[in-house]
């Protein structure tokens, strides 16, 4: 079953990059709107070797990955003991819940401007930014992960005269884990998406900067480029989480 899967998927991708291919060979599109598949190896392996306004395309990667990840680890460390504990207490969640709310359906960018204010536009206002993108899924998931805990499993482990504590690590943490990594893998794609636009709106690097940069001269080959770039590296990143997930949920979906 899942080699027949695995063929569908590489079917379809394949299928897809065929279409492209012909669209852009027989010219049925202008090349400024859709570049051909071959314009886009080449830009490429050109910004590869002469790199992009001076900076390398490994250091553009870099710089956004490292805005990413150090706000995802931050968003992680904080959201998941306060959701969980907001999940156990009503009234920690009373406290915390009104604010997230609040800001979880705002566009990141209508707030990205008051945060540039306060912090300027270096890397503490990004990162800042993608800490509260990533924060609010990650928050949300553990509280419902929390919520839905079978009370029966919490009853039977302090008859059997398990202490609160041996109760949240040996039973409410572990049917929690797999909510949890919904919300994380959920966070990690919420955060790249905003640090692509707070890039185009506030920076001089990064993958989201060379695509908006790229646009500015209609260069579709690079901004093909650019997002092929960032798909992949979301793919590789969900992937990396997934893998976690298998090792430490080893015994989900095995009930």
């Amino acid at each position: 079953m899942i080699r027949k899967e695995k063929f569908i998927t590489f079917g379809v991708i394949f299928a897809i990059l065929l279409i492209w291919y012909g669209v852009t060979e027989r010219k049925l599109v202008s090349s400024a709107m859709v570049p051909s598949p071959k314009s886009v190896v080449s830009v490429f392996f050109s910004i590869l070797h002469d790199n992009y306004k001076g900076i390398s395309l490994w250091r553009h990667l870099s710089v956004s990955l490292g805005r990413l990840i150090g706000a995802f680890f931050l968003a992680v460390f904080f959201a998941v003991p306060l959701g969980l504990a907001s999940g156990y207490n009503t009234k920690i969640r009373a406290a915390f819940e009104p604010i997230v709310e609040f800001y979880r359906p705002l566009p990141p960018l209508a707030y990205y401007t008051l945060i540039v204010l306060w912090m300027g536009i270096e890397n503490s206002s990004k990162i800042m930014l993608l800490f509260l993108a990533a924060f609010a899924p990650i928050y949300v998931a553990c509280v419902s992960a929390m919520r839905m805990v079978k009370i029966d499993y919490v009853n039977s482990a302090l008859t059997l005269g398990a202490s609160p504590l041996q109760v949240f690590f040996y039973v409410s943490l572990p049917a929690c884990l797999p909510g949890i990594f919904t919300g994380v893998r959920t966070a990690i794609g919420v955060a790249y998406t905003t640090l692509v636009a707070a890039e185009m709106v506030a920076a001089v690097s990064g993958i989201g900067w060379l695509v908006l940069d790229a646009s500015r001269y209609l260069r579709s080959d690079i901004i093909f480029m650019g997002i092929l770039i960032m798909g992949l590296t979301g793919i590789t990143l969900d992937q990396m989480i997934r893998l976690l997930e298998s090792k430490i949920v080893f015994w989900k979906g095995k009930e």
